[in-house]
């Protein structure tokens, strides 16, 4: 009599344990949202994008108060060459101009090409490219998604939340480092 408790009390046991393997699983894949991030007061004076972990952090005073997840021009390795390679050129860039209207949500225009970027390509004889922007997603997509891979022409896209927040802190002039 006693061997038919002891089996309906491990049931019970495994039946427990199931419910809390499950139930922390739960947590973990629909746990409770994150705080939002403290609102960042006044511009910032530095975006720095680090193409290899796919990540663009925003720096006011020395200090990094946002990263965001980006993608990159379909080819992302290496630095920008020539029009139509796919690639995000690397290096320091300043925003140069803030454009509300473009196909993107969103978008501040890098100052690419350089000098030594058009001496380059008019000694090979070719077009250095231009037109690179840190945007958001395409207008097409009506803010419903966040494309999840590397399908610029070599612009820096966003998610269109980030990019708005990112447009609220980054003034003309603002220094980008573009990193590999």
């Amino acid at each position: 009599m006693l061997w038919p408790a002891i089996r309906r009390a491990v049931r019970r046991l495994i039946l427990l344990a199931a419910l809390v393997l499950a139930g922390l699983w739960l947590l973990s894949v629909y746990g409770p949202e994150p705080l939002p991030p403290p609102p960042v007061r006044g511009h910032i004076d530095l975006v720095v994008i680090e193409k290899s972990a796919r990540r663009l952090l925003l720096f006011q005073n020395g200090t990094q108060v946002r990263e965001y997840r980006i993608a990159l021009g379909f080819t992302p390795e290496g630095d920008k060459d020539r029009e139509g390679d796919g690639r995000t050129p690397e290096g320091r860039f300043r925003i140069d101009r803030r454009n509300a209207a473009s196909a993107y949500h969103l978008s501040l225009g890098l100052d690419y090409p350089h000098s030594e970027d058009r001496a380059r390509a008019a000694a090979g004889g070719y077009s250095p490219g231009g037109d690179i922007f840190i945007h958001g997603q395409p207008n097409a997509l009506f803010g419903l998604a966040t494309l999840p891979y590397d399908w610029t022409a070599g612009c820096i896209a966003v998610s269109d939340a980030a990019i708005e927040e990112i447009w609220q802190l980054t003034p003309i002039g603002t220094e980008v480092e573009i990193r590999p």
